[in-house]
């Protein structure tokens, strides 16, 4: 995002589950940020909804406060204000049709005081089970339509299903009401600088697309680690699964950038296309392949630095004899041209050693023939690394003598982190992601092909699963790197997870 991105045009933004988590966490301090990089329209306007009656000072006091916790870098008070006094309340419940006749007349009123012309984006921060009913009120009350070429769009947050069939039915029933470039699927993993400059790396340098490919690439690793357990989440989490929760957008978001063939155009047709037939590719397996090549554990009790972190069958609202995973790790093969032979290795747990998310490109080995007599140990290792999370950047591993008469080698990295070079804004993720959304900009975001493409090759790993009870689920200590079975996953096939640094 750059100086040179214009202001998109009048709008609403019209925020479900205002008072929740969510908003205040990230949704509300990026449009601040936006606000704050004179991204925002001139014509702007929030209307926060809630279920229950809440209060327009006591909604606008609550944001404010939401900004001084939750913004990377104090706030500037006069942007804090001015954003703030362009929010409303209303309330709206899907199981009161009345409630969203009274929304619309309160945003045509919106309109005609904010010279917003009926343009509109609803953004659902709210429960998964809301989105069908929602939208369906929406549309019984004439919000959704493009009336004199009004924008009208929804923002849904993932979990997108629980599972294939889920996910179709959302698609078709978001699409009884909506066309598909009116829903905008947020995944704030692709609002992640290093994510989206996964598409200039290999696209804009001629130096890696020739190389990108069976004939020179061992295998991938992707990796999302994180320290935190399921904390209160533990309703949400024992039906939900590290697979679930993580697999299907945020890890395949990050496979479909890293596996794409190259897009005709920079646009969102043509790159959303490439991303789901690289999903699609995705082999499909049987029951007896998806347990041999997955491995789903659950954490039990440890120390992550100073916390004493209890066994995850004792988490608040987990059944005593649950057999939900909280660590996941896949192997996946893409059935194409480009990827014939070569495995792509996921992986992502909770209450883990050290949180972090990348994308790791091993190379095949150099010939060493010529190499006979000498150390090898470092020249089994150049690696591409894509640092996405915490530190976003770009590491080039390769292979270097070490000074000296005698012939030796090392490990040697150049390095590249986008603080060092770029003057970067605070962000939440959240930004790139709303803007694009304000100006129809659909690259960033899913669509259901891709959605259901994605359901539809974990769906063999969690029937497996479902069927083998907790016959085969490890064990890993909280704080560790993982369970062992992790490590024989790719062990098996003569290969090691990388170390990060």
């Amino acid at each position: 995002m750059t100086d040179a991105h214009a202001r998109p045009a009048p709008i609403v933004f019209v925020l479900f589950g205002a008072n929740g988590d969510l908003t205040a966490r990230l949704v509300f301090p990026a449009l601040y940020n936006l606000s704050a990089q004179e991204l925002l329209p001139e014509s702007f306007a929030v209307v926060a909804v809630t279920r229950e009656e809440y209060g327009e000072a006591a909604m606008r006091d609550h944001l404010r406060e939401s900004l001084g916790k939750y913004c990377k870098e104090k706030c500037d008070r006069t942007i804090v204000d001015d954003l703030v006094s362009r929010v409303t309340v209303a309330v709206a419940d899907a199981r009161d049709q009345k409630s969203f006749e009274a929304l619309g007349a309160h945003l045509a009123d919106v309109d005609a005081k904010c010279g917003t012309k009926g343009n509109r984006i609803f953004y659902l921060a709210i429960p998964p089970a809301g989105f069908a009913p929602t939208v369906r009120a929406l549309g019984a009350a004439k919000l959704t339509g493009r009336n004199n070429g009004a924008i009208t769009r929804v923002i849904l947050e993932k979990p997108f299903g629980h599972d294939l069939p889920s996910a179709m039915k959302l698609n078709a029933e978001l699409r009884e009401v909506l066309d598909e470039d009116q829903i905008f699927r947020i995944d704030h993993y692709l609002g992640k600088e290093t994510v989206q400059n996964i598409l200039m790396l290999r696209f804009a340098n001629g130096l890696f697309e020739p190389i990108w490919k069976r004939e020179h690439i061992d295998h991938v690793q992707i990796t999302v680690a994180e320290t935190v357990t399921i904390g209160r989440r533990g309703a949400f989490y024992d039906a939900t699964g590290a697979l679930r929760d993580m697999v299907p957008n945020h890890l395949f978001q990050l496979l479909s950038l890293v596996a794409m063939e190259p897009p005709a155009r920079l646009d969102a047709q043509s790159v959303r296309s490439e991303k789901a037939r690289a999903l699609d590719a995705i082999r499909i397996v049987t029951p007896q392949e998806a347990l041999r090549d997955s491995v789903r554990a659950q954490y039990v009790a440890g120390r992550i630095g100073d916390e004493v972190v209890d066994d995850y069958r004792q988490e608040k609202d987990v059944a005593p004899n649950s057999t939900t995973e909280t660590f996941a790790a896949l192997k996946l093969s893409i059935d194409n041209w480009r990827w014939a032979g070569v495995p792509f290795y996921l992986r992502t747990g909770k209450a883990l050693t050290r949180r972090y998310t990348e994308v790791a490109i091993k190379f095949r080995e150099a010939p060493i023939s010529m190499f006979r007599g000498i150390d090898l140990d470092g020249l089994r290792s150049n690696y591409l690394v894509l640092q996405i999370a915490p530190d976003e950047g770009i590491r080039l591993q390769f292979n270097a003598k070490t000074p000296g008469p005698s012939l030796s080698i090392a490990r040697v990295a150049m390095d590249f982190r986008y603080a060092d070079f770029f003057d970067t804004q605070p962000a939440t993720g959240y930004e790139t992601l709303l803007y694009d959304c304000m100006t129809g900009d659909g690259l960033l975001y899913q669509r259901a092909d891709g959605v259901e493409a994605g359901w539809r090759a974990v769906e063999p790993f969690l029937e497996a699963w479902r069927s083998a009870g907790d016959q085969g689920l490890g064990l890993y200590r909280a704080g560790s790197a993982g369970p062992a079975e992790a490590d024989a996953l790719l062990a098996r096939d003569g290969r090691r997870w990388r170390t990060s640094s």
